[in-house]
């Protein structure tokens, strides 16, 4: 219940952090302050504070007018700065879950004026980099690809004609900043009745929000987002009804997330069906505006690429002004990247039009338990091919970003976000050095859209 005088003393001096000017208008108060009593000491002739700061032969000297003069001043900076502090409190008591003022306004003021950061994918590990993510900035546009049609999400698409909202929903709780039973209640899948058994509360929570706002998925995203507090923004790829088709390298041909995504073939190339379906215009305009372009962690073929394949996407990205980074799985998907190294990953990015400046690949060693079990099920570690990768021209970025928890073997989501936004502080800093595009692109500047003088 009660506050440490350590914690109070760390949550007040979080005010002073850079970012948020309430430094700046603390020093124009106490200047308000001490002009306006400068002049009031000089109009009633005490000269007590001209003494104490030297100035009283200034002030002495000084007629009525002066002195007036410098009390009015003082008074008005001292209204000013109360109003700017003020301001401030105000604003941090109603964002959008914001909740105790001192614990939270300074992150919650920094994440606002974050980097612009467009994470781009599906499935679980689209979800685990924005977790991470959301504490840094709040500028934040997670893209998702809208072709599954397994599970909860494909019943309900084959139901209600409706975009597969699984994917959408991980993004939402992800980026919500809401009371853990809420996260909980998106999360939980129905475990009896016909009709609903497996079904994810979120997703039906979804598909009602639909019917609601007239068939308009967009909004129903939109709504959903503003009961979960959600900090940032989702946006499916596109809305037109798709599904995706695989041509594999023996020349035969699988159609359905759910059959490519286990096809047990090396796969040539995918394609979404109808071609080239029409984007949402926030999403390009989301990434022609971005500090930070991150594609993956995620299945390569049924989470990534299906994003590129929507009409304009690609070309967005080979346009961008913004740093684009790969995030290597940490390990192969059986029946979809069996084999593939994180070179074959960039080769398959770019056969199918994308462009990136940096791939991370993980480097710490998963526990023998872990290995094991993956193995059984036909999966292993993807391997860096450093030399490859850098012939490619592209930046390779080491790390050790393995979670080390049981279970599926994932990225920390933490570290995962502190390596990106310290790689594109990197690049703002780099001058057109290290992270110079070359024949791509040209150099980056210190000057070119960052975030830093936002």
């Amino acid at each position: 219940m009660g506050t440490s005088a350590r914690d109070l003393g760390r949550r007040v001096l979080g005010w002073l952090a850079p970012g948020f000017g309430v430094k700046r208008h603390a020093l124009v108060l106490a200047l308000g302050a001490v002009l306006g009593a400068l002049g009031l000491d000089a109009l009633l002739g005490h000269s007590r504070f001209g003494a104490a700061l030297s100035l009283e032969a200034a002030m002495g000297r000084a007629g009525v007018g002066t002195a007036a003069a410098a009390l009015l001043a003082g008074a008005a900076l001292t209204v000013y700065a109360v109003g700017r502090i003020t301001r401030s409190v105000v604003d941090a008591a109603i964002a959008p879950g914001v909740g105790r003022l001192f614990r939270v306004y300074p992150e919650a003021a920094l994440a606002s004026r974050g980097p612009r950061v467009v994470a781009i994918g599906g499935g679980t590990g689209l979800s685990v980099l924005l977790r991470g993510l959301k504490r840094y900035t709040w500028n934040l546009t997670a893209v998702v690809a809208v072709s599954d049609d397994g599970g909860s999400s494909g019943r309900l698409r084959a139901e209600l004609g409706m975009p597969p909202p699984g994917d959408i929903r991980n993004c939402l709780v992800a980026l919500a900043d809401t009371e853990p039973l809420m996260e909980r209640l998106f999360q939980h899948r129905m475990a009896a009745g016909s009709g609903l058994k497996d079904h994810a509360f979120g997703n039906l929570f979804l598909a009602a929000m639909t019917e609601i706002t007239g068939g308009d998925f967009e909004r129903a995203i939109r709504e959903s987002s503003r009961v979960l507090a959600v900090r940032g923004r989702v946006l499916p790829c596109t809305l037109t009804p798709v599904a995706l088709r695989a041509e594999l390298a023996d020349g035969t041909w699988l159609e359905g997330e759910t059959r490519i995504g286990g096809a047990g073939a090396p796969i040539r190339r995918v394609h979404l069906v109808p071609e080239r379906p029409r984007p949402l215009a926030e999403v390009l305009e989301a990434i022609a505006q971005a500090d930070l372009i991150v594609l993956g962690p995620g299945s390569l073929y049924t989470s990534i690429v299906p994003n590129l394949l929507v009409a304009g996407m690609a070309e967005a990205l080979r346009g961008a002004s913004g740093l684009r980074v790969y995030v290597a799985n940490i390990m192969t998907q059986p029946g979809e990247t069996d084999g593939m190294d994180a070179a074959d990953h960039v080769a398959a990015l770019e056969a199918h039009g994308a462009t990136v400046d940096a791939v991370v690949v993980n480097t710490a060693r998963l526990s023998s338990s872990a290995l094991e079990r993956y193995r059984r099920e036909g999966a292993e570690p993807v391997a860096p091919a450093f030399d490859r990768l850098r012939e490619r021209g592209v930046r390779v970025v080491e790390a050790a970003l393995w979670s080390g928890k049981d279970g599926p073997v994932r990225h920390d989501s933490d570290a995962l976000a502190r390596l990106l936004v310290s790689l594109l502080l990197e690049r703002r800093l780099d001058w057109g050095g290290r992270w110079g595009r070359g024949a791509r692109r040209a150099p980056a500047t210190a000057e070119g859209g960052g975030w830093e003088g936002r």
